[in-house]
């Protein structure tokens, strides 16, 4: 069994059919709690703690899965391309959103951690929460910063936005479909991409290219705050 374990294909495995029963119960339940990623983490969870086995065998498996992280990253931009006269007719108004945006997420965590005595290592941890995950970690790892912090805390904040987004949106009265999209996707990355496809494909389009954006303009705030 030990040697199941180690192999490559038992993490793939186990991650692919943990996040495989996650979409069928989200399909049959209709609700924004089910969501396949939450699931996932929790099957997998269950498995290593009953059984035993070390993250470090897992892992073999999942830095395979880590690899197409950026490639399906940049297949956003397929959504995008299909929306580009939209792009071009509020490219103004995307960027100011956008730019806000990743002020607000970085501004709020730097406070926070501030006035909770979090130590360096940490801030900069949190500070790439709302960007999608290689670029959060492309920031805080050059910096100091203690990369799965990093990613949980990106996985964190993507599946709350996935969750709320369409509460809020609703909340709000937010009727435009760009101003939703982009909401979505500067707040919660591809994880809240995935529920604003289901909304429309323009939110879903906008909530793309917010990812961009976002992720370049966070980079810019990183390196004139780290």
């Amino acid at each position: 069994m030990n040697e199941i374990f180690a192999s490559p294909y038992f993490g793939v495995s186990l991650s692919v059919i943990a996040f495989g029963i996650g979409v069928k119960l989200n399909q049959k339940f209709k609700t924004p709690f089910c969501n396949p990623l939450i699931i996932a983490i929790v099957l997998v969870s269950a498995v290593l703690l009953i059984f035993r086995i070390p993250y470090e065998s897992y892992n073999k498996g999942g830095e395979i899965i880590n690899m197409f992280l950026a490639p399906a990253t940049a297949c956003l931009a397929v959504a995008v391309y299909t929306k580009l006269q939209i792009l071009k007719q509020y490219w103004f108004p995307i960027l100011i959103g956008c730019a806000a945006g990743s002020a607000a997420s970085m501004g709020s965590v730097y406070l926070l951690c501030r006035m909770f005595g979090l130590d360096e290592s940490l801030t900069v941890s949190l500070l790439p929460k709302s960007v999608t995950t290689p670029i959060a970690v492309s920031i805080a790892e050059p910096a100091g910063g203690m990369v799965p912090i990093t990613v949980v805390a990106v996985i964190f904040t993507g599946i709350l936005g996935g969750i709320f987004a369409p509460l809020l949106i609703r909340l709000f009265r937010v009727s435009d479909p760009v101003a939703a999209g982009l909401a979505i996707g500067a707040s919660s990355h591809a994880v809240g991409t995935s529920k604003a496809i289901e909304l429309g494909e323009i939110e879903g389009a906008m909530s793309g290219l917010a990812i961009g954006i976002c992720g370049i303009i966070t980079v810019l705030f990183s390196m004139a705050v780290l």
